[in-house]
């Protein structure tokens, strides 16, 4: 599979030949369901608190006495079915995260870069290189190559400096290392634009987890 190699002006410069065994592979959708389920839960934090009777704070004296009110028998105003009482079976902080063993979560990101690969959702750009850290320079260069207001993700082989201040303050760009990029991050994006080197990088990654 070729696609086209733009530079930073939006110029064709050649083409770039997709490695087969990395985005080409058969779409196992069920992996990428647990493989995206299990990356979501993982962001959840599990701080939701309730308090039960026990440690909600009063309530030790009896309200009232025990019979002849014409109310049903109560000890304590803290009981769940009162108001501001304790709450029965109620969210305890706990840890939501779920361990996905490595082999799954590669073959998971190979099936997620197939799938933007076959869909023809993937660009290649010479290098994203930038002499000052301006947004200006990134928004342009993205215009460019018709990714303006696109949600994207820029895979790189590493975030120099005025990269990362350049692209912290364009809210529909996603900017990561290849090395750190999962499915959850390929199919989140419209577009997938990584520069040459990072496919190279991605391509080495993809490699050594193979072998």
């Amino acid at each position: 599979m070729e696609i086209k190699l733009f530079d930073k002006t939006g110029k064709e410069t050649g083409k770039v030949k997709l490695n087969d065994r990395i985005f080409k592979q058969d779409v196992n959708k069920p992996l990428l369901w647990e493989n995206i389920t299990a990356l979501l839960k993982n962001q959840r934090k599990g701080l939701a608190s309730t308090k039960n009777k026990t440690e909600v704070r009063g309530g030790g004296k009896k309200p009232y006495r025990q019979k002849g009110t014409g109310w049903a028998r109560a000890g304590t105003i803290r009981s769940p079915i009162w108001r501001g009482g304790g709450v029965v079976f109620g969210p305890k902080p706990r840890d939501y995260s779920v361990r996905m063993p490595k082999k799954k979560k590669f073959k998971a990101l190979l099936s997620s870069l197939s799938v933007v690969a076959q869909e023809s959702r993937i660009m290649v750009i010479e290098n994203l290189d930038l002499e000052v850290p301006k947004t200006k320079n990134l928004v342009g260069i993205l215009k460019s190559i018709n990714l303006s207001n696109t949600k994207t993700l820029v895979g790189v082989d590493a975030i120099s400096k005025n990269l990362k201040l350049a692209g912290r303050n364009i809210p529909y760009v996603t900017l990561k290392r290849v090395d750190d990029i999962n499915c959850l991050d390929v199919l989140s994006a419209e577009y997938l634009l990584v520069t040459k080197k990072g496919i190279e990088k991605l391509e080495k990654r993809c490699a050594t987890k193979k072998s």
